[in-house]
């Protein structure tokens, strides 16, 4: 890092992962509940993460950063195991340690094994079990933010599959002291309505009174993972799959701004905060031209439930996340508002940026001004998220 561009700021990271500890659930579970909730077994000499007989997904290292602290580049991390990479991807002592080496005061986090929006609970046939297992991955959420004395801000996954059992947990983690939710993009994925349907309003109206933003992290519903599948063509080799694969799911997020907008949840929820999260900003403008242009296209009936124009409505109520990206950010600052945007590392993903991230940041914010900086570089999100930035010297 050689940067001084942010000198006296507390810089908010806007989306990290945490590598799930194996004991996570099984440490934490009633006795009576315990070899049913999420734990890693061999499943043809893999290690696998299985919830009450369901695969959820391979135990490995969900991050590119190794245990020496090296970012490594391709497809090795798919090979290792949970020892293998960075101890901050894990240990919250160490995830402060590397934040202090990097110069950030806060982290904003989310899941790996059950999905990014908490989709892969769905797979569970029995909802008494995929209840507790959230209810539980919260506390945990809860223990880890007061642990690293709210450096750590984990987002609070929903159980989307019934909407009075959401309303409870959503007050669970208000209550709990979590900031925000995480969210599946897709329920219809599983038999349930989608999120511009009437069924959901308890959902909204219960996050907007609390203050929780929602949150919807790229590949956060079934149909998104398939798109990361199948967006490519077959004769690409893997790293080119999967390299595409990631681009375009930045792109799915278009759709689910874009039919929260048009569904007029966010006319009927004026107060309600809502995050594109880990999808870049530089398509939002363009979004937004294209879709004020489409709905005017549609004559007076297909407006008539939106009295602002689309833009407008993401002006006021979304967010967006960048990292990498190095140009165009004073553009998107202009376009969307300085205010709606966050700044994010992604760690200890592929594609984050490590160890160089704020000189990544310095480079896409040399054209904005003082006060647009400090907001994408962490006021926005602490006033977003509501955080309490750690007393001391700010980076």
């Amino acid at each position: 890092m050689t940067t001084d561009l942010f000198d006296g700021l507390r810089i908010v990271d806007a989306d990290t992962h945490l590598t799930e500890p194996h004991d996570l659930w099984t440490s934490r579970a009633p006795a009576r509940w315990a070899e049913r909730m999420p734990k890693v077994v061999d499943v043809g000499s893999v290690p696998t993460w299985v919830c009450d007989g369901v695969v959820l997904q391979r135990a490995g290292a969900s991050g590119v950063v190794d245990r020496h602290g090296a970012k490594v580049p391709g497809l090795s991390f798919l090979r290792w195991g949970i020892d293998d990479v960075h101890p901050g991807a894990h240990s919250v002592p160490d995830r402060l340690a590397m934040m202090d080496e990097q110069g950030i005061a806060a982290q904003i986090v989310y899941p790996n094994t059950v999905g990014f929006g908490g989709q892969r609970f769905g797979a569970v046939a029995d909802a008494a079990v995929r209840r507790v297992a959230v209810e539980i991955y919260n506390d945990a959420m809860a223990e880890i933010q007061e642990a690293s004395e709210g450096r750590l801000a984990p987002m609070g996954v929903v159980p989307f599959w019934d909407v009075e059992v959401a309303v409870a947990e959503i007050e669970r983690i208000g209550r709990l002291g979590l900031h925000g939710l995480n969210a599946t993009s897709s329920p219809q994925d599983h038999g349930v309505p989608d999120l511009g349907s009437a069924h959901w309003d308890p959902v909204w109206e219960a996050a907007s009174g609390l203050g929780l933003p929602v949150n919807f992290h790229i590949g956060a519903s079934d149909s998104a993972m398939e798109w990361y599948g199948t967006a490519s063509w077959p004769s690409l080799n893997d790293e080119c799959r999967m390299g595409l694969g990631s681009a375009m799911l930045y792109l799915h997020n278009a759709g689910v701004v874009a039919n929260l907008i048009y569904s007029g949840v966010l006319e009927r929820h004026p107060d309600l905060q809502v995050v594109t999260v880990e999808s870049g900003v530089g398509w939002i403008p363009f979004l937004l031209r294209a879709l004020d242009y489409q709905i005017a296209e549609m004559g007076p009936a297909g407006a008539a439930h939106l009295p602002l124009a689309p833009s407008d409505y993401f002006r006021r109520q979304f967010h967006a996340c960048f990292w990498f990206e190095r140009r165009g950010i004073d553009e998107a600052a202009a376009a969307l508002g300085a205010d709606r945007l966050l700044f994010e590392t992604d760690f200890p993903h592929p594609t984050c940026l490590f160890p160089d991230a704020l000189d990544y940041a310095a480079e896409a914010l040399s054209g904005v001004d003082e006060a647009a900086r400090r907001g994408i570089m962490g006021e926005n999100a602490a006033r977003l998220y509501r955080l309490a930035l750690p007393e001391g010297e700010p980076r």
